[in-house]
């Protein structure tokens, strides 16, 4: 017989296990473990695996962002609070009824926020890690969101050219000398692909600038994260490629993002 959820040890000791592991958040953790735990067996298996090192939110299955439950796994990465600034500018942008598309989109929370707050959305999205593209498909598969699995822009479909209205990416943007410098829940269990962004961080920023204008409808808008530290060369990519750059920061979160306009008909 399954013993009852009221058999669960106190939020205080859960929170001791997890404070003496080197969680800072003990407290607020051990509250979302033991609301995630259907017994004591499977409390005790959530808590070794944050113990390991775990991200907490592979060890729940889940993400907050922008007040959404995103899903995440293990091997995805986990978006971040500072990449709720990206979704932010890009719903200020959308429309009711555009075309929405987000490259390098890891589990679609981007794309899910903002079509969680503009109705109608065309929603579609792009990923090169197949673990990625499932959690990403469960995101989206709500608001009818569409998702590819290939590098960058290659899978998407020809009929989305010069159609899309808003195209937000949060690229690998750490310079690969930076990697060691993350934090263990980053640097060992999210895919290298989704944090090294070549020896000044750019590179994959610049191959997503330079395809863009091939996607982008006039007057379309490329939202991209980046580092503080790199904006200015963010935007320099961003208008080589064509489209007018500006820089958008948010302090509080820590966040840049990098707008680029492609100029309109006329």
């Amino acid at each position: 017989m399954t013993p009852p959820r009221s058999a669960l040890p106190a939020p205080a000791d859960v929170a001791a296990e997890l404070r003496a592991a080197g969680c800072v958040f003990a407290e607020d953790e051990a509250r979302l473990l033991l609301d995630a735990a259907a017994d004591p067996v499977h409390l005790a298996a959530l808590v070794a695996r944050r113990v390991a090192g775990r991200p907490l939110e592979h060890v729940l299955g889940w993400a907050g962002f922008l007040g959404l439950r995103v899903a995440v796994g293990p091997g995805v990465f986990v978006p971040r609070r500072r990449s709720e600034f990206l979704a932010e500018r890009a719903i200020a942008l959308a429309r009711p009824g555009a075309v929405l598309l987000e490259l390098c989109c890891g589990a679609g929370a981007a794309a899910a926020a903002v079509a969680a707050a503009v109705p109608g959305l065309e929603v579609h999205a792009a990923d090169v890690s197949p673990a990625a593209v499932r959690c990403a498909r469960r995101n989206l598969a709500p608001v009818g969101g569409r998702v590819y699995e290939g590098d960058l822009d290659a899978p998407l479909p020809a009929g989305l050219r010069g159609r899309v209205d808003v195209l937000a990416a949060n690229a690998p943007y750490v310079p690969t000398g930076e990697l060691g410098l993350l934090p263990p829940e980053a640097r060992d269990h999210e895919p290298r692909a989704a944090l090294d962004g070549g020896p000044d961080g750019l590179d994959v920023q610049r191959r997503v600038a330079a395809a863009a204008p091939r996607w982008l409808a006039p007057g379309g808008h490329l939202l991209v994260e980046t580092g503080r530290h790199q904006a200015a060369r963010t935007a320099a990519a961003v208008e080589r490629a064509g489209l007018r750059a500006e820089v958008a920061a948010d302090d509080d979160r820590g966040a840049t993002v990098v707008v680029g306009t492609l100029p309109g008909i006329g």
